[in-house]
């Protein structure tokens, strides 16, 4: 697995460290998750804009 050099504000990390620990997760495990769900958040808005644009280009053509 590769390793990755981030830099995050302390205060940040304290509050992921929080995070982490109270889910009884590493912080890479956490970090892991929190970028998973950005990625999937980001595809399925992507997939929902395309659609709707291609609805609004089927009327247009109409």
């Amino acid at each position: 697995m590769a390793k990755v050099l981030l830099s995050i504000p302390d205060k940040f990390l304290d509050k992921i460290d929080e995070f982490a620990q109270s889910e009884q997760r590493t912080r890479s495990e956490l970090i892991r998750e929190a970028l998973r769900t950005y990625m999937k958040r980001n595809t399925m808005f992507d997939t929902k804009k395309s659609s709707a644009d291609a609805e609004i280009l089927d009327k247009l053509l109409d």
